[in-house]
Order: structure tokens, then sequence, then C-alpha cells
């Protein structure tokens, strides 16, 4: 279910910023922290819910350790470089085998924004995001990673998510005020991220989490991308369509 429409703001959005896994791509983020999991803890005990509150949208050592802390694990700490590790090997494993895929709601909201002629900046912790747009082609035939005026992926950065960081450089490296400006996320953490930098909060609850999303400050919530009212978002208002 969307929200009908979004809390009253003071500024007119002008740019898109974007989180990557879970909003663009249907990566196998999460299934690589659960099979390297293999030694230190049940995999089974690593569920998608633990995935989106601990893991999603974090810097991977950030993630590793939250990851086994919320596990119970007693000597996480130590634990966590190992599992990282682990967890980028596989990764790169399933990546060059091909399990990565578009969002086509996504692709077609990338496509609207360019129509707009807003700009446009992806943004993730994640330091194979790159990698995993590169091969994506929007419906126009150009390729995904074309149609960001900037791109902050994978940067080392002082802070990871739910600090503003790399949100603020993305609206600084496009040249927008963070007011101006939306981010299109899928955890929690970046959406008080999102608000953390003064900017609108959309919340892509692909997963069934609109209320931890909503919980987080998200300014709308949709489960799909499609469900943004694009006549409304031309004039500058995040809003979702009318049921």
């Amino acid at each position: 279910m969307r929200d009908a429409q979004t809390a009253p703001r003071q500024q007119r959005l002008l740019a898109g910023i974007f989180d990557v896994d879970g909003v663009l791509l249907a990566s196998p983020h999460e299934r690589a922290w659960r099979e390297a999991l293999q030694g230190f803890a049940d995999p089974d005990c690593f569920t998608t819910a633990v995935y989106q509150a601990e893991v999603a949208g974090r810097p991977r050592a950030d993630g590793a350790l939250a990851a086994l802390t919320a596990l119970g694990l007693p000597d996480a700490a130590q634990q966590a470089p190992v599992y990282a590790e682990r967890k980028q090997a596989r990764l790169e494993a399933l990546i060059h085998a091909g399990a990565v895929a578009a969002f086509p709601d996504a692709l077609r909201f990338v496509e609207a924004i360019r129509a707009l002629g807003w700009p446009m900046a992806v943004a993730s912790s994640s330091k194979n995001a790159n990698q995993m747009m590169r091969p994506i082609r929007l419906d126009s035939g150009a390729g995904l990673l074309d149609a960001f005026a900037a791109n902050a992926c994978g940067r080392d950065l002082r802070h990871g998510k739910p600090d503003p960081e790399i949100f603020l450089l993305a609206a600084s490296e496009l040249k927008v005020e963070p007011a101006h400006c939306f981010v299109a996320e899928d955890a929690p953490a970046g959406i008080e991220a999102a608000r953390a930098g003064g900017m609108a909060a959309l919340g892509v609850a692909r997963l069934g989490d609109a209320a931890s999303l909503r919980a987080a400050g998200a300014d709308l919530v949709v489960k799909t991308l499609d469900d943004v009212a694009m006549d409304e978002l031309a004039h500058g208002r995040l809003r979702g369509r009318p049921a």
C-alpha cells in the first residue's frame, strides 16, 4: 500500500539521488551475506528482516559487525573482518555468474526523471555497485550509468548510513541544494540518512517493509516506483498516485 500523500515541504524538488541495491537492482548482496555465514552461524538465521534492519545500506565492515552482533556471536568484533571478506568473495562470484537484474519499474522511473530534465545521482556504499550497473541498459538504449550526472558509489567516506555524508556528497556534485533533492531508498538506514541531510526520502518497500521505512521518516513509501505521481513530481512535489 502506498502513501496517499506526503508531509508538506518548503522546497521544490529539482533532482533525484538513488541507492542501488533494492532500489535500482535486484542484486545478490543479501544472498552473499547469508551464504558467507557458513561456519560463523546458521545461515537460516540471516533473514531478510535482519538484512534490512542491520546490513542494508551500510558499508561492508559496518554491516558485517552489525549482522554478527544481531545474531548474538560473542566474538563479533573479531570475526567481522573475516566475515566481510567472505561475503565480498561470494558476492563477486554471484555477480560473475550473472545473478543481478534491474527492476523494470526503476528503469521506467529513471527514464521519466530524465524526461523531466532533472539531474540525477547514484549513491551506494557498495564498492560493487558500478560493476553491477554497468551492463544494464535503459529502454532508450542508453546505459543505466549514463543517466546519472554524479556517481558517489563505493567512495571511501568517513561515515556510512545513517549518516548523510554520501547523499550530501551526491547533492554537492549535482550542484543542487540538499533541500531540493529526493533520495530513493529501500533501507531504514538510508531513509534516516536522507532525512538527516535535509532531503526528501522516498521509501521503496519491495519486501513488505513499508512500516519500517515510514518509522525511519520516509516522506512517501511505495511498493513500486510506478506508484510515484510523475505529474506531481514535475511540479517538485513527492506524491503517490491516487489509488
